[in-house]
């Protein structure tokens, strides 16, 4: 069981996540912004999103899927979460490679099948003490990864509540430290954490942080701070997959709001539990304890998938709890895995039949250039006018995600200079550091050349 214990002090830490500044799919009905909720150009794919969105809340998708054909680097992932965060508050969104069910130690339809269940949210209604407040103070404590020094994870965490009365400061072991950092909660953040649960929840920027950064536009609606004690007995309001609740009730003995993160992975679960669950949640849901919340399941490249896998899906699509599933490819005609038949991007024909296909096209020059802004403002990272357009004409004659990912080594650059911005000469500097896909080909071909002479 997670652990919290109240304490003293402490200082701000904050998450940085690819996708974090996607909050939408930047649609003025079903009309796309150039710029919107974190997304920059695909007008006509945020459109067609848009309109899948619509449907999928009326009630006009079932047994369909999504498919989402375009070149590497064209924001396939940042429409799928956009659909995501436009179905609602707290839906699911549960990203995987199809290359991830090979190398698991599950058979695929089992894989499949947990992925499926993790993007089927369940919200719960419970009465319950927690503490509640505005986090003032915050500190995650890391240590090297005991099989990897090169990597840290969470062993702890401290934190500071407030609300307008009382403010108390609480230690928390790793499980509630992980929770922190998957949800990215910073200072200024109102938060829920149920002790006997095992759950921090973050509800929102208080409205007094929002005016203290001047922040006339946010992703997430300020809201008022607490009043009252921290710790109080509340209506809880939480959100578990069915993959969750899988994983408890497999466990003998453990409670089924006793573990809200984290899993048995590798493992398999009995159909049996899986037909408990699921007939538990219809009686919360008939009773008015819970409610149903389908999310979204994003398979990057699906050419991977062999005839098998999507003979699986294909009929999943038809379940009555069955997520939105959203495939995404680069592949144009190719060999169905497990077969000798080519077909459109790798995938059988009575599948294909089923989806709704949006092409992805290669972004402008123009739309680069926002994307890396955006980006470097998400990373609290500042750069110069002369920097910002080297990297967007990088961007241009190679990709976006090569400008992209020079970003964060640049600004290590920066702090080693002691300077405040990026400037031209650090990017200059990681052009020659950090080759791109193009230069690296034509350096291992001159490099053949001269072996075969």
């Amino acid at each position: 069981m997670p652990k919290v214990k109240e304490i003293e002090s402490l200082r701000e830490w904050e998450r940085i996540s690819a996708h974090s500044h996607i909050t939408g799919l930047g649609l003025d009905g079903l009309k796309a912004k150039f710029e919107g909720d974190g997304l920059v150009g695909q007008t006509e794919a945020r459109e067609a999103c848009g309109l899948i969105v619509r449907l999928v809340k009326e009630g006009k998708f079932a047994g369909r899927a999504v498919l989402f054909a375009g070149p590497p680097g064209t924001g396939k992932t940042a429409l799928a979460l956009g659909i995501a965060k436009e179905l609602g508050e707290n839906v699911p969104f549960v990203p995987l490679a199809a290359s991830e069910i090979y190398s698991s130690e599950m058979k695929r339809t089992e894989y499949l099948t947990q992925a499926l269940r993790k993007a089927i949210g369940v919200r719960i209604r419970e009465m319950r003490k927690i503490y509640e407040g505005v986090v003032k103070e915050l500190n995650i404590q890391q240590e090297p990864h005991p099989y990897n020094p090169y990597q840290k994870i969470p062993v702890a965490a401290t934190m500071k509540l407030a609300t307008k009365d009382e403010s108390k400061s609480l230690s928390m072991d790793e499980e509630f430290a992980m929770q922190i950092i998957r949800q990215g909660i910073s200072t200024g953040d109102v938060v829920q954490i149920d002790v006997d649960g095992g759950r921090i929840v973050k509800l929102g920027i208080s409205k007094e942080t929002a005016k203290e950064k001047k922040l006339d536009l946010t992703a997430q609606k300020p809201i008022d701070t607490p009043t009252g004690p921290v710790l109080k007995e509340k209506e809880f309001v939480y959100v578990m997959t069915l993959h969750q609740m899988d994983v408890v009730n497999s466990r003998s003995g453990m409670d089924i709001f006793s573990l809200m993160f984290g899993g048995r992975e590798g493992k398999e679960i009995d159909d049996e539990i899986r037909k408990q669950i699921d007939q538990t949640v219809r009686e919360w849901v008939e009773s008015g304890k819970a409610e149903i919340i389908p999310g979204v399941v994003f398979i990057d490249e699906a050419s991977l998938l062999d005839i098998e896998s999507f003979a699986f899906l294909n009929r999943a699509m038809e379940s009555d709890l069955a997520p939105i599933i959203i495939f995404a490819t680069n592949r144009g005609i190719t060999e169905i895995r497990g077969t000798t038949i080519k077909s459109p991007h790798g995938m059988p024909v009575d599948l294909l039949d089923r989806l709704l296909i949006i092409n992805t096209k290669s972004y402008k020059a123009e739309e680069i250039k926002r994307i890396i802004q955006i980006k470097a403002r998400s990373d609290n990272i500042e750069i110069e006018p002369a920097a910002l357009e080297y990297l967007t004409e990088l961007g241009t004659k190679s990709s976006l995600r090569y400008a992209v990912q020079l970003l964060p080594p640049a600004l290590e650059l920066a702090k080693e200079e002691g300077a405040k911005k990026i400037k031209k000469s650090h990017i200059e500097k990681l052009k020659n550091l950090f080759v791109d896909v193009q230069r690296s080909v034509a350096y291992l071909k001159e490099y053949e050349d001269k072996m075969l002479k």
